[in-house]
């Protein structure tokens, strides 16, 4: 029998180990067998010899560790559990205050709410985007919407987003400033502990989970998104669940794949079949399509979500059969990983997009709702076979293709993608010609700035350096995890340099700027180790709010470093947050915060 390498702590903490064990492999750190691993009869007091079909003892938990997974049956000290909920609960306490406290202010639209919030009322009243008169705004603030006509407008971003902040509307009406946000400041509340829930999954640290959190709920960039009620805080959360599920689906297929290759008779050094066994039922795959379809339905940018993190389950499925001993493993990872999880996570967006235009289908007077039945009524051919409905929305689709991407106009805050990650031009949202007077100064201004906090930005374009680093030189799947949100919610944005774009629209790959980040001062700190090394056992006692395993102590250089930019972190957000939620100060004090000539 083939005995495998020692498996190191390591191997079970943090993924892939090039040496895959072979079926059957011995299960302790060692190799040797362990202790009473003799098979035993049912009523019987001695061991028996082996028959055909028995698998060996421990063999399954020495795969789970080759994967990455902790062993059957392992249970968290409840202190870790505890850890690991009330890091999270508290950030996102603090997100919510920050998100909720004086929402209502400004009173007015604000930004691209003259288009989305106005769109939403209309989908309450008509079921479509209905037309509204020019110059309307102020009247709406008041609480007048005589304004909105039945007849259809064009709009070219699909509905579940608007009907998001349609729930808002309906709950607390549309004469109120807090009607128009409470959506948008919830979804950015639970975004918050979403992300701090998966940095405590993905580092298994309550402590670094907490952080992740917590610098999250304090970023001026989605800060901003959660108080406007614009699309792009959506888009971020629901390819955030999506994320989520597409982990959650790497750990319960991967335990499936160590107990179908565990199962093999011992001794006959290998899979059966050359393909390896399947990766089992994939339902947090569908679980993801469910939410990158609503993705989706916010904008189109979740398309890419889709995709990317599609071909990163195909490379950790592949990964995984390799791990085990597949013979075959990259055509087993293509056809009995990829080809199912294609299955499990593609159609189900499809139809959770296509369901995201509920409304439109079931009421006539849409924009281009009737397009394909007035069409064949004056003659024309259309798609012969195609129901009308189904035309008249890929018609509609068409022509939203083509504003998207014939879009030029120029605004002087548009900014190229390769200065997002820096801040580089920042988007103003609010600058109202006639500000209060009440600032105490000769010229008082209110802006709100779509800026995220500088020094986390700055931080974290490092830290992705040394994500970069460890993905390819370490192969860390932790690292190509995070490299899959800048590569679906950033990297597209370079084919579209020509369009009118801005920087606010990065707030989509905040929450893997914030895991950058995070994963860099775990990294710097010891709280992280690359894999293959094992991780340092504490001096005394257990650090359970630290690691999850309780055995990482960082040294007092790692706690000064962790203490530092988080209290940085903190003392800059405080110093921004005027200009962030659009308080009065006097014009001296704004220039103040505009740290770059750009930012102006």
């Amino acid at each position: 029998m083939t005995t495998p390498r020692r498996a190191t702590e390591a191997d079970g903490r943090h993924g892939d180990p090039a040496a895959p064990v072979p079926p059957g492999g011995t299960s302790s750190a060692t190799g040797a067998e362990p202790a009473g691993s003799a098979t035993t009869e049912p009523g019987s007091t001695g061991p028996r010899s082996a028959q055909p079909g028995d698998t060996e003892p421990g063999a399954e938990d020495a795969l789970r560790r080759r994967l990455g997974l902790r062993p059957r049956g392992h249970r968290l000290h409840p202190t870790a559990r505890l850890w690991g909920w009330v890091g999270p609960l508290l950030v996102t306490a603090l997100a919510a205050v920050l998100r909720l406290v004086n929402l209502e202010h400004p009173g007015h639209l604000v930004f691209d709410e003259t288009y989305y919030v106005k769109q939403a009322y209309s989908l309450l009243v008509l079921g479509y985007e209905g037309r509204w008169a020019d110059d309307v705004d102020p009247a709406f603030a008041a609480g007048d919407t005589s304004g909105l006509s039945t007849d259809p407008d064009y709009v070219v971003h699909p509905q579940v987003g608007k009907w998001m902040i349609a729930i808002g509307l309906r709950l607390l009406g549309a004469d109120d400033a807090t009607g128009w946000r409470i959506s948008a400041a919830l979804t950015g509340t639970l975004a918050v502990l979403l992300l701090s829930r998966v940095a405590v999954r993905l580092f298994r640290s309550p402590l670094l989970g907490s952080v992740a959190g917590l610098l999250l709920a304090v970023d001026g960039m989605h800060l901003t998104a959660s108080r406007i009620s614009l699309l792009d805080g959506f888009l971020t959360f629901w390819v955030l669940v999506g994320f989520w599920a597409v982990l959650r689906d790497r750990e319960s297929s991967r335990a499936h794949l160590a107990r179908e290759a565990a199962a093999e008779p011992a001794g006959t050094g290998g899979l059966r079949g050359r393909l390896g066994p399947g990766a089992g039922p994939r339902w947090w795959l569908v679980a993801a399509g469910v939410a990158l379809g609503l993705a989706t339905g916010v904008k189109w940018s979740g398309l890419y979500a889709v995709a990317v993190l599609g071909i990163l389950v195909l490379c950790w499925d592949t990964a995984a059969r390799r791990t085990v001993g597949a013979r075959r493993w990259v055509a087993g990872g293509v056809l009995r990983g990829g080809v199912p999880a294609f299955v499990a996570l593609v159609p189900t967006a499809a139809v959770t997009y296509l369901a995201g235009w509920f409304s439109w289908f079931a009421t006539p007077g849409a924009y281009l709702r009737t397009w394909a039945a007035d069409q064949r009524a004056a003659g024309e051919v259309i798609q012969p076979g195609v129901p009308d409905a189904l035309a008249s929305w890929w018609e509609y689709h068409r022509r939203m293709f083509d504003f998207h991407t014939g879009l030029a106009s120029e605004h002087s805050y548009e900014a190229h993608p390769a200065g997002w990650l820096v801040q580089w031009r920042p988007t103003s949202f609010y600058w109202p010609e006639d500000p209060p007077q009440d600032c105490g100064a000769e010229r008082c201004v209110e802006a709100i700035t779509s800026l995220g906090n500088p020094v986390l930005w700055w931080l974290a374009a490092a830290a992705l350096l040394v994500v970069g680093w460890t993905a390819v030189r370490r192969r860390d799947w932790r690292s190509w995890a995070i490299l899959a949100g800048y590569g679906a919610m950033y990297v597209p944005w370079f084919a579209y340099t020509e369009r009118t774009i801005f920087t606010f629209y990065a707030v989509a790959f905040t929450p893997y700027v914030v895991l950058a980040l995070t994963y860099g001062l775990g990294w710097v700190t010891g709280v992280l180790k690359p894999p293959g090394t094992a991780a340092p056992s504490p001096p005394r006692g257990r650090r359970w709010f630290v690691h999850q395993d309780g055995d990482v102590a960082p040294g007092p250089a790692g706690w000064w470093v962790l203490t530092v930019v988080v209290a940085v972190v903190l003392l800059v957000s405080a110093f921004f947050w005027p200009v962030w939620t659009g308080q009065s100060v006097s014009y001296g004090f704004w220039h103040a915060h505009m740290w770059l000539a750009s930012w102006v």
